[in-house]
């Protein structure tokens, strides 16, 4: 089946996010009783609710995006490139030019999303975060309802599975499996909200999610048992 679809009609994506809020202390004492109570299965008595908080940028209802990585494969004259790209700043902006990147040349019914655990993640947390900032949410992200397996986008984590929905592979991990090279990261997930609130630096940010977004394709690029990306068949367009 993966065979079968076009490389050219699937959309790969990474996000990156952040609590909404640099301290924990920023909250109102209503968001902070609500924190509370949305964690304390995930804390149990290891850590108090402002100990927790910077792990926030988990949920969408106390995180937002700050970094949305797009990548997509293009075939010109037998030469193979991918184009990756992204949206930085503030959260509306990068979300509305997200939506109009999909609807302009992802919005056709053969068109799929791709991210690693993207089900899970990736694809409801944008929704969410729309409907958040008033933004109507495009139709390819129209999951009201969906169970997992009904979403009709691709997801690495759910291909890698294969039925077997108790077992869990980082991105890193299936990378390295599969014999995908991969750069050594200037930073990693657990350090993203320091470098965003503490340094301010979203173009670090974005060079580390256009990384996972690349190892995305290359995923499924050995999935479907086809050669691996070059350096040369790979285009940044700067953000």
């Amino acid at each position: 089946m993966l065979n079968k679809i076009n490389l050219e009609d699937i959309l790969f994506l990474d996000i990156e996010t952040v609590p909404l809020y640099e301290q924990h202390a920023e909250l109102s004492a209503l968001e902070q009783e609500l924190w509370e109570e949305k964690t304390r299965y995930q804390r149990k008595d290891e850590f108090t609710a402002e100990e927790f908080y910077d792990r926030a940028g988990i949920w969408a209802e106390f995180g937002k995006i700050v970094c949305i990585s797009v990548g997509y494969f293009s075939f010109r004259h037998q030469q193979r490139t991918f184009r990756v790209t992204s949206f930085v700043g503030e959260e509306e902006v990068l979300l509305k030019d997200f939506v109009r990147l999909v609807e302009e040349h992802f919005s056709r019914a053969n068109k799929l999303f791709c991210a690693h655990n993207g089900k899970e993640f990736d694809f409801p947390y944008l929704s969410r975060r729309m409907i958040i900032n008033g933004i109507p949410i495009p139709q390819k992200l129209q999951l009201f309802g969906k169970k997992s397996w009904e979403i009709p986008h691709l997801d690495t984590l759910e291909l890698w599975k294969f039925g077997d929905y108790k077992h869990f592979t980082s991105l890193k991990l299936l990378a390295h499996i599969l014999g995908i090279p991969s750069p050594k990261d200037d930073i990693n997930g657990s350090e993203v909200r320091d470098v965003f609130y503490n340094e301010g630096d979203v173009d670090r940010i974005a060079t580390y999610c256009e990384k996972d977004t690349i190892t995305v394709a290359q995923i499924l690029l050995r999935f479907r048992n086809e050669e691996l990306l070059t350096d040369d068949e790979i285009l940044i367009v700067g953000h």
